[in-house]
């Protein structure tokens, strides 16, 4: 199954960048594996930008689009992305009609975020480094931004554990992905090289320290990061010692497959120690180097010294960067895209056409809930009033009003669906449908579904983007999405209409059943939110009518059904 694949990089196409060889190194794999991929990433190339602009125009399938120049991007930048960019990028993701949308660092104000944040396609975010996931700084805003998201993707532990503090979910550790073709070993020369950082100099000394008692090795400062400053040359290794930039891998390259031993900054990019492995070169990295940096200096000359040692640990670095190949971090994603695609539901021909349409409201409320007044026949003449064809009695916690109300509908042309919302212990609530007894409050969510489903009931999961109540975390909705029957796309009580849009948004995402409801507390919002479906007899039927239902707002003033319902609990307070 071949899909379209947009992946976004935050960084300039057009200059070196640790986040863009990932994203150029899986984009290769992936389109090996049959994927269309496209990139979107700013640029300062001229060409780039002319090119980007004709992509957008003519709208068909290109390996990278440039939407705009590049601007300043860091976790303390806080320069928003160009209008112009902004709609450049909106006009790529609607035209390119994307199965997969790929960020990459969206823990930065950039494209990355904003693709995430206004993609209706499938949605994977990567997290590539600790130090870029400062944005966006509100809670909300993080939030939404995890609603949005399906999968959630790391390229180290470490990173994945300070991105969870932020944004929490279940994480998938991938390798960052090397070019073995490019990257391996050589001819070997007596050549140690330094990952150089400016305010590493104890690391830097132990270094150079060991190389003046090597007199036939030389030593290469190599700068991996633009403005870094230049190292001093010691006057000891002169003629023996110079200094590499070197910003991209197909720069480091010949370097690093001649050179024997490598010795990673202790803030280096986690790709060049990869690069250098899969060189064969042995890595300098003994336990406890970052307290002591003059370890470094007695494993290196172990390792000069020790030929056969250094032959070994030169095999065992290339063995251990071998499973890490752009092309087993493209499998690892193509694994994950296809079980993305594969969560959304087909839709089948619908077989009651032959039946009337009737309007359902799949939400309400009774006196036998705790914050409703509204006795149970008084809302089943009520319903039967508003022309509704079928209610769901959903009280809380609660069945007995479902129960009286089945039974006080027989020989009623109103369709009674017996209900109950359950308030789980820590992920919100979830309505059961067609259920035959009282579910307990308190379970776990997964428990919650379950004994819903061994009543042969409907999963119904109500307002699940309601932040302003409790509700099931992203984590939590995306683990348990294959039970969920139905997804209230539509509740007439909330205060935000933009959470019915996110759950609209969620349903059409996955193809979900959508429903929709009142959520009434008093006799005014009755038949408020409702779905106009086809008749139905039992919980089968239900989910096929529903399938080809079209959801029906018929909004009141909130402030007003608010009210009603405060003033029938008062009154039911002074009584």
């Amino acid at each position: 199954m071949a899909l379209r694949v947009c992946l976004v990089t935050p960084f300039a196409w057009s200059r070196p960048h640790d986040v863009n060889e990932h994203v150029a190194g899986v984009a290769h794999e992936l389109r090996e594996l049959g994927h269309d991929v496209t990139v979107l990433a700013p640029s300062t190339r001229a060409a780039d930008l002319i090119a980007g602009r004709r992509a957008l125009l003519d709208g068909g399938p290109h390996e990278l689009i440039a939407l705009g120049p590049a601007v300043p991007v860091s976790r303390r930048s806080r320069i928003g992305v160009p209008v112009g960019v902004r709609a450049n990028l909106s006009l790529a993701l609607a035209r390119g009609e994307y199965d997969v949308v790929h960020g990459f660092e969206p823990g930065l104000p950039s494209l990355s975020y904003l693709a995430l944040r206004d993609s209706r396609a499938f949605e994977v975010a990567t997290f590539l480094s600790t130090e870029r996931l400062g944005y966006p700084p509100g809670k909300a805003q993080r939030e939404r931004l995890l609603g949005r998201i399906d999968a959630l993707v790391a390229t180290s532990e470490a990173t994945a554990e300070s991105a969870a503090e932020r944004l929490p979910g279940d994480y998938r550790v991938i390798t960052a992905g090397v070019d073995l073709e490019r990257f391996k070993p050589g001819h070997k020369h007596r050549v140690v090289v330094l990952e150089w950082r400016p305010g590493e100099r104890a690391l830097t000394r132990a270094v150079v320290r060991a190389i003046t008692a090597l007199p036939d090795w030389e030593l290469v400062f190599l700068r991996t990061k633009p403005l870094a400053g230049r190292p001093s040359l010691p006057r000891a290794l002169r003629g023996r010692a110079r200094v590499r930039t070197l910003r991209d891998g197909a720069a480091r390259a010949p370097l690093l497959n001649e050179a024997s031993i490598f010795v990673p900054a202790f803030d280096g990019l986690d790709r060049v120690s990869l690069e250098a492995a899969a060189a064969g070169a042995a890595i300098v990295s003994p336990p406890g180097l970052r307290e002591q940096p003059e370890l470094a200096a007695a494993a290196l000359l172990r390792l000069a010294e020790d030929g056969d040692y250094r032959e070994r640990e030169s095999k065992r670095a290339r063995k251990a960067a071998e499973p890490q190949s752009f092309a087993a971090a493209a499998g690892e994603l193509d694994e994950l895209y296809r079980g993305l695609a594969s969560r959304r539901r087909s839709r089948s021909a619908e077989p009651l056409g032959d039946r009337d349409w009737i309007v359902a409201d799949l939400h309400m409320h009774t006196s036998w809930s705790h914050d409703c007044q509204i006795p149970v026949e008084e809302l089943l003449d009520h319903a039967e009033a508003e022309g509704l064809g079928a209610i769901a009695v959903t009280d809380h916690n609660v069945f007995g009003g479902a129960r009286e109300a089945v039974e006080l509908a027989r020989g009623r042309d109103l369709v009674v669906i017996p209900g109950e919302e359950v308030k789980t212990h820590d992920q919100g609530e979830v309505i059961g449908l067609f259920l035959s007894e009282e579910i307990p409050r308190g379970l776990s969510f997964g428990e919650t579904v379950d004994a819903i489903r061994a009543q042969g009931g409907i999963v119904y999961l109500p307002h699940p983007f309601d932040r302003l109540h409790a509700i099931p975390e992203p984590a939590t909705l995306h683990r348990h999405l294959a039970q969920v029957d139905v997804l209230e796309v539509y509740n007439a009580r909330l205060l935000f209409e933009a959470y019915n849009d996110e759950a609209l948004r969620f349903a059409r995402k996955y193809d979900l059943t959508m429903g929709a409801g009142s959520d009434a507390h008093v006799l005014q919002g009755v038949g408020t939110g409702a779905v106009q479906m086809r008749a139905f007899d039992g919980p089968e039927e239900f989910l096929v009518s529903l399938r080809s239902g079209q959801v029906l707002r018929r909004p009141r003033s909130l402030l007003y059904l608010q009210s009603l319902k405060w003033a029938a609990q008062a009154k039911e307070r002074v009584r």
